[in-house]
């Protein structure tokens, strides 16, 4: 017999309607109180505390049906995990019903036709481990333990984006529930619309059970890695870095970091705790050609720490891992600008200095190679001409100093407003409809409402960066 809490909706219900779901699933149905509910409730973002009634661990497409039309049918909220990355927390919710994709682990690479078919629940670890076996691999974002469902559905940015594209760029097809529990397809052929929707729109058509990605040749090594400056040189190692990116050939993809020095076993524990700056790097060609591009930078000043080297594709796409961590509280904002000009990298030196946690981060990403030649209009993803993308964390390990850094991130932000671009989708936190707006611009909102009212009139997939229904 289930026992209704606090945490369900209250008069919504029916034990016995709850027994039954549970007992129908292939996967599990966690409740309050239940052993698992306090592992399962909880997200990667430390800042996110909430209680759902029912957590619903789909193990396939059928526990994905009968759970959202259970839902539906109880008037329940939902929330939708893949990896539980959201920044926002919008992987879990306060009384409704999580629909948890975590158990849904199935990869399966075609070596011949370089393609995967992987499913929802699947992270961005496993996924390059299976495709590495291979030689082979598709854009997928920088922490191994995010899921690839949320990085690919809002875009998907990664160390090999400007010689491959965003994850979505490589997207061939997708199966989808819809909010009234229908089973779809959609690709380049077929279901057309909510293919392009799908492709930046996040998850606000539906839940993408299976993703189909084209593979690209990567690796098995390359050169890759940061290089770190004393933060009072980043005013000319910004400088150098505008000018040295201009020419720079697609396989390189570069972030820049400011940041106080992370205790990990690979810094000198005379630089823990200072403030640096450092250009992180991969080249997605041979070792020889990235150690040849990336001379002019590793010389450049008076580096304190070079670990530019070849090395795994694998161990460099886990090299942030222990930078963003489970259970940390994470607070971002975002926006892309057009150049880096004079006044905006003063702006980013100013705000770096000035940094106090030693976990936030002020991140720049160089956009630019081949996401900027895909069609603007072919996909839902918006801000293909953007030049860079700033990621703004203010992080603490707990509540103890959160606001602080929540409010030098805000501030940061702020100053480079004149500078504002747009915003890449998968990096804004629940800032509300008409930031959402910004994010696609007028006529792909439009477009995307359109959509949304044809898949989703009543808003059930709400929890997310949410495009309502069109009137």
């Amino acid at each position: 017999m289930t026992i209704l809490t606090r945490h369900a909706k209250q008069g919504s219900l029916d034990p016995l309607a709850v027994d039954e779901l549970a007992t129908s699933l292939r996967g599990e149905l966690t409740r309050p109180g239940e052993p698992g509910y306090e592992q399962h409730r909880r997200v990667w973002n430390g800042s996110v505390d909430r209680h759902p009634g029912l957590v619903a661990r789909c193990a396939g497409v059928a526990d994905v049906r009968s759970s959202i039309r259970f839902a539906r049918e109880h008037g329940l909220l939902v929330a939708v995990r893949g990896g539980g990355h959201s920044f926002p927390g919008y992987s879990v919710c306060d009384a409704g019903m999580v629909i948890d994709l975590s158990l849904m682990k199935g990869i399966r690479v075609d070596p011949d036709a370089r393609t995967a078919r992987v499913q929802a629940g699947v992270l961005l670890g496993e996924l390059d481990r299976e495709t590495q076996e291979f030689g082979l691999a598709v854009t997928a974002g920088i922490v191994t333990h995010t899921g690839v469902a949320g990085l690919t559905l809002g875009g998907g940015l990664g160390w090999i984006q400007r010689k491959y594209g965003l994850t979505i760029d490589n997207l061939l097809s997708v199966d989808l529930v819809t909010a009234d529990g229908e089973f779809v397809t959609a690709g380049e052929t077929h279901n057309t619309d909510l293919f392009w929707g799908v492709r930046g729109g996040g998850g606000n058509f539906g839940i993408v059970t299976e993703f189909e990605f084209r593979l690209h040749p990567v690796g098995p090594e390359v050169f890759a890695g940061p290089i770190f400056w004393a933060m009072e040189d980043a005013p000319e190692v910004l400088r150098f870095y505008r000018d040295w990116i201009a020419d720079s050939p697609d396989e390189l993809t570069t972030i820049v970091v400011q940041r106080r020095a992370p205790a990990l076993p690979v810094v000198p524990d005379e630089l823990v705790g200072r403030h640096l700056i450092a250009v992180v790097v991969c080249h997605a060609g041979t070792v020889d050609d990235g150690e040849r591009v990336m001379r002019p930078l590793t010389s450049f000043g008076r580096p304190l720490l070079d670990l530019c080297a070849p090395k795994p594709y694998l161990i460099h796409q886990s090299m942030f891992d222990a930078s963003y961590p489970h259970g940390w509280w994470y607070y971002v904002r975002a926006c892309d600008v057009a150049e880096l000009t004079d006044d905006v990298i003063d702006i980013m030196v100013e705000h770096g200095r000035r940094i106090v946690s030693p976990i936030t981060t002020l991140g720049l990403w160089q956009m630019g190679g081949a996401v900027a030649r895909v069609g603007e209009n072919e996909t839902a993803f918006n801000g293909r001409d953007a030049g860079f993308t700033f990621n703004i964390n203010g992080n603490s390990y707990t509540a103890d100093g959160f606001d602080a850094e929540r409010e030098w991130a805000r501030g940061c932000w702020s100053a480079l407003a004149p500078y504002h671009s747009g915003v890449y989708v998968n990096f804004l936190m629940d800032e509300g409809t008409e930031r959402v707006r910004q994010a696609y611009g007028p006529a792909k909102y439009d477009r995307l409402t359109a959509l949304k009212r044809r898949y989703d009139p009543d808003n059930v997939f709400r929890l997310n960066q949410n495009i309502p229904p069109a009137p």
